[in-house]
């Protein structure tokens, strides 16, 4: 754990009873003392939790021209938001592989704010430094911020008692008086907001967000949480092996566009249509599924899980999972997870498993 990057707030996780885990190349909380993963997990659900989601990354792109820039970068059409919105988008490599997912932030035509994943940051900096034309600067500000994120119903009252601006439209942003970059997004399927603040204020926002009640969330609750959504996880669901067509995130790609990384392939994937498909599985017994777990038609061999885990919402084990198009499984359609050397049965479902308020 000692060469691993630790969050500003990781005092405060140790104060609280933390579990650690190495993600991203970050030290950082995995769950609480006193509840754990299904006690944070119902908070979010039901009231409202906090993580502390500052592995993630941060970069900013400015000069005449910057969202253009970043346009022609990305895979969706920031040509579709105004200024204070944020866009679900891809930085894909040529042959229309994941090299990360990503928010993007229009403060204006000449600048971009980045939240990349922890892993991939340094990655999406230098591929958008290297293509990035004179007078536009890709500037990595990874460790100047802290990000919470206030997940769950009651997040918009918590907010407001911070006298922070408790947005009610989705993918859209606000800067407070104090410099903090509120915004209406999350990865939970839950009404939450993601405060972007200077690092040096974290424990600040974080200790007010604790004296108002609100529940701290490790990692492995945010995990169960975005799986019952169906929210792909780059480095599992998305990969540079695992395409935006193949991971059904076609919808985060501006396809009328004339020019963003990987488009050729991309487009040509589309038209042929994709080998295998990203699909969701509910066991209809017991049983945990995991990701790299090989998925069965009766003594056929179809696919492998990518994400997997019990929810702690429907009690049931819920996954994701790649399958081969030349299957022709369907929603309904049931099939074998191999769980440890024994066949466990599921129903091919379509994600979200779960019904929640994300909107």
């Amino acid at each position: 754990m000692s060469a691993l990057l630790r969050s500003p707030l990781h005092e405060r996780h140790v104060a609280l009873g933390a579990k650690f885990a190495s993600f991203g190349g970050w030290e950082m909380p995995l769950e609480y003392a006193g509840g754990g993963v299904l006690k944070e997990h119902t908070a979010v659900r039901e009231a409202a939790g906090v993580f502390d989601v500052s592995h993630l990354g941060k970069a900013r792109v400015r000069g005449a021209g910057a969202a253009a820039f970043v346009n022609s970068c990305l895979t969706n059409d920031l040509g579709r938001i105004a200024p204070g919105k944020a866009q679900y988008t891809l930085c894909c490599a040529e042959n229309g592989g994941v090299v990360d997912d990503l928010i993007a932030y229009l403060l204006s035509d000449d600048e971009v704010f980045l939240i990349p994943n922890a892993a991939n940051t340094a990655e999406v900096v230098r591929l958008l430094t290297a293509a990035a034309p004179a007078g536009i600067t890709v500037t990595g500000e990874h460790h100047d911020w802290a990000v919470l994120a206030v997940q769950g119903p009651q997040s918009a009252a918590v907010v407001a008692k911070l006298g922070l601006p408790a947005l009610s439209d989705y993918m859209s942003f606000a800067v407070s008086e104090a410099g903090y970059v509120v915004c209406r997004t999350g990865y939970t399927g839950e009404h939450g907001y993601e405060l972007v603040v200077p690092s040096g204020a974290a424990t600040e926002v974080w200790d007010a967000l604790i004296d108002a009640g609100v529940q701290p969330c490790g990692l492995g609750a945010r995990d169960t949480l975005r799986t019952e959504m169906g929210y792909p996880l780059h480095g599992q669901d998305l990969t540079l092996d695992i395409t935006p067509v193949q991971a059904r995130s076609g919808w985060a790609v501006g396809w009328n566009k004339p020019a963003f990384w990987g488009r050729d392939a991309l487009v040509a994937e589309k038209a042929a249509g994709p080998r295998r498909t990203l699909r969701g599985l509910e066991l209809t017994g017991r049983g945990i599924p995991r990701g790299h777990m090989q998925v069965y038609a009766g003594d056929q061999l179809i696919g492998e899980t990518t994400s997997g885990t019990f929810s702690p919402t429907r009690k049931v084990g819920i996954a994701l999972a790649l399958l081969d198009t030349a299957a022709a499984v369907t929603e309904g359609d049931l099939v074998q997870i191999d769980i440890r050397g024994r066949r466990t049965e599921a129903r091919v479902v379509k994600p979200p498993f779960v019904q929640t308020s994300v909107r």
